[in-house]
């Protein structure tokens, strides 16, 4: 297998999260590749190699949304892990998320995403979201 792979990985591979905040909303994007495909999630992925986490949620950001964000604190350090029909581990991946703030651009899905939107908190269970994804956007919202 090849290190640089996402699917059925030797080891599990560090990724970023970004919850892009503005007052009670939330920057929501719709994956368009697998894994969570067509599902609603907050902007992020993989690090590079030698990119510090606060640049991959920066490049990742702008890559996803069209938006420039001022990287807040570690929100939290989640694993998200999934198995294949088989039982084997098809994706495995380690995520840093922080709280953002926009700066700057304009919100307009962007490579890996096939939708973007702001979601009012209140929103936030009309988008189907992980249950652990729902956890650490309402951590992040919580934090001054």
């Amino acid at each position: 297998m090849d290190d640089r792979s996402r699917e059925y990985p030797s080891r599990p591979l560090v990724g970023v999260g970004a919850i892009i905040i503005d007052e009670s909303r939330v920057v929501l994007v719709r994956r368009a590749k697998d894994p969570s495909k067509g599902k609603w999630s907050i902007p992020g992925g993989l690090t590079r190699l030698g990119e510090t986490l606060v640049h991959s949620v920066i490049r990742e950001t702008a890559e996803e949304t069209g938006l420039s964000v001022k990287v807040g604190p570690l929100v939290e350090l989640v694993e998200r892990v999934f198995h294949d029909e088989d039982g084997r581990i098809q994706f495995h991946y380690v995520i840093a998320n922080y709280k953002c703030m926009a700066e700057a651009g304009e919100l307009i899905a962007g490579s890996d995403a096939s939708e973007v939107c702001w979601a009012h908190r209140d929103a936030l269970d009309d988008f189907a979201l992980p249950k652990i994804t729902l956890d650490v956007i309402n951590k992040a919202l919580e934090i001054n």
